[in-house]
């Protein structure tokens, strides 16, 4: 149950992706900690159980269907968070696709699809949300991947794309510092989510569910636990760059 007295009370978050996984876990906590809650992605079925979820538990939610590689479901999103409740503070992008494969193996429309939405559609929620960022003095978190610390082989377009996640967010941190906006890039490791569903090369699928069945993965709570343990530090504090990977993860 919220109080007065929760973390987040008072504060607005919209959270990108949020019909499973770590998003649909985020939006769990920071609702739980007192924040209003949207929640968007394109499974409106999923957003609708999660908002009575959380409504359930005394908190407050919207659904949002959106496509965050649409420019104008991205417009349409951030004015509906503000027309709703007046104001924004918090953006956690979290939208994305992981479709490994080798380079040479590669189907170029997979390539394109995790630059759309991994790289340019958290680069456009980004533009959307900043001016209500930046009167809030807010905070952005952007959910990168280990693999945008380390490249690994099989890995490379995806890789590639959240390499560029974590350019984006330096860069972007230094732009809005001086607004008082707090930037925090996050970096799991192996999660045991849904992510991995949709790859369609048959090597790289396998690879990962062995990994996954020979390693202790991380939960989808315990990334949003990283992105509540960020947004809830004091004005003062911006919490630059979370990596977290499972205590059996090497690399």
């Amino acid at each position: 149950m919220t109080t007065a007295n929760s973390p987040l009370t008072g504060k607005v978050a919209l959270v990108t992706g949020a019909s499973s996984g770590i998003g649909e876990a985020t939006a769990a906590v920071l609702a739980a900690a007192g924040a209003k809650v949207a929640v968007a992605a394109r499974r409106a079925d999923r957003l609708e159980a999660l908002v009575a979820r959380i409504e359930q538990a005394d908190g407050v939610a919207l659904a949002i269907e959106a496509d965050i590689a649409k420019p104008g479901d991205i417009t349409a999103m951030v004015d509906k968070v503000v027309s709703e409740w007046g104001r924004l503070d918090i953006l956690v992008n979290n939208a994305g696709v992981m479709l490994l494969a080798p380079a040479a193996e590669a189907d170029l429309d997979d390539w394109r699809q995790m630059i759309e939405l991994n790289l340019i559609g958290l680069m456009a929620t980004t533009k959307a949300a900043l001016p209500h960022l930046k009167t809030s003095k807010g905070h952005i978190v952007n959910v990168s991947s280990v693999a945008g610390r380390v490249a690994n082989p099989g890995a490379s377009g995806y890789a590639a794309t959240k390499f560029g996640v974590v350019a984006f967010s330096e860069s972007l941190r230094r732009e809005v510092y001086a607004d008082k906006v707090r930037v925090t890039v996050v970096e799991p490791g192996l999660v045991r989510t849904e992510l991995g569903d949709h790859i369609t090369n048959v090597q790289s699928k396998a690879g990962l569910e062995h990994r996954l069945a020979t390693m202790e993965a991380l939960t989808a709570e315990d990334i949003a636990n990283a992105i509540f343990y960020a947004v809830s530090q004091p004005p003062r504090v911006n919490v630059n760059e979370i990596l977290i990977r499972p205590t059996d993860q090497e690399r």
